[in-house]
Parts: C-alpha cells; structure tokens; sequence
C-alpha cells in the first residue's frame, strides 16, 4: 500500500483536533503586490493555486472557500513563503510579517500526529506531492465540519508547527495586527539578515 494513496471518498477516522487557545499569537508573510495581494488579515478565495493545502473547489476560481497560511514561529514563515528559491526578496511583491493573536479558540486538524496514519496515509502528507495533499485537505474539510484548519508540519523548518486556517477560522482573526513590517523596513534588517543564515537562504 502506499504511503500517501488517494484520499477515501468518505473521511470517518475519528478526528484528532488541536485547539489553539485564545491568544495565541500566529504570524504570516503576506505580499501587497503580485497576484493575490492580501492584508495580513486576508484569507485567499482563488484556488486551488499550488499551495499544499488549498482545499478549493478546481478549477481555480474566486469562491466561498478561503485559506490562510500561517505558523507559531516568523521564521517558519520565511522558510515556508521563500523555499522555491532559497531566497529571501525583500522587496518583490512587496512582502509584510505580520504577528496577531487569535481572539477565540482554533480547532485544528492535527496532521503531525498518528491521525494521518489511522486515515491510510501518513506523515508524506505534509511534503508529499501537493496535487495529492490538496484533495486530502477538500476530503476534511467535508468531512469535518467542526474543524477550522490543518496543523501541519513545516517540511522547511525542521517540522516546527504551521497552520491552514480555513475560512470557519475567520471570526477568531482580530481587527489589528501586534506586529506589522514590510521586509524592506530597515528595522527589519538584522532580524532578516539572521534568518537567512539560520536557513541557510540568500538574501536579497
């Protein structure tokens, strides 16, 4: 059997679900230019892109379905939006970290744990083919009507936490952001400038 087979055309593995706590503080790196400018308070509607996770209805199109890609650590929002050229762009699309804290609770699908393995695939869902993974997410997101996310690990930042806030998470998003920068902002310089060594990314 492999791995990470196609998802079941009826989810009903009992869920295993993390509930982040009000407060919780949550970052994202967001561009102001490019193709899906967004505020770091936007959720995506056009999917399914390329991302892992999209659990849009194809062929890419706006609808009711959102996603907003996020994680408990900025570095791991560097590692994950910059991993296709090992680069850190200050200034392309005009990318902002942002860090806000939750307003109410987050129930999360937890897909670093055993749960991936008892509903027939396995850990290869968090850096296996994304096609792949985007049907998983459609399947739970159907499937799971409780659940407003995905807790995944970060394939780009030694599994640390990263997170896929569906549209059901938006009434837990705050009005104002405790942190927002654009990465061209000098203050942001040495922080970026240690990042990119720690990741082992270019800096540009």
């Amino acid at each position: 059997m492999p791995k990470f087979p196609e998802p079941p055309s009826l989810l009903t593995t009992r869920p295993e679900v993390r509930v982040l706590r009000r407060a919780t503080m949550l970052w994202r790196v967001t561009y102001a230019a490019g193709p899906h400018p967004a505020s770091w308070r936007d959720l995506r509607h056009f999917g399914p892109t390329s991302a892992r996770f999209d659990h849009h209805d194809p062929p890419p199109h706006l609808q009711a379905r959102g996603i907003l890609y996020a994680a408990e650590h900025p570095l791991t929002c560097l590692a994950e939006v910059f991993q296709a050229a090992r680069t850190i762009d200050r200034a392309g699309n005009s990318p902002w970290l942002a860090g806000f804290e939750i307003t109410k609770p987050i129930k999360l699908l937890d897909l670093t744990g055993a749960w991936p393995t008892r509903a027939g695939a396995s850990m290869a869902i968090n850096s296996g083919p994304r096609p792949r993974a985007r049907r998983w997410s459609r399947a739970i997101h159907t499937a799971y009507r409780d659940v407003q996310g995905l807790l995944y690990a970060s394939s780009m930042h030694g599994n640390r936490p990263a997170l896929a806030l569906y549209e059901r998470a938006r009434p837990a998003l705050p009005h104002a952001p405790v942190f927002h920068r654009a990465l061209t902002d000098p203050a942001m310089s040495p922080w970026l400038s240690n990042a990119a060594a720690r990741l082992g990314y270019r800096i540009v």
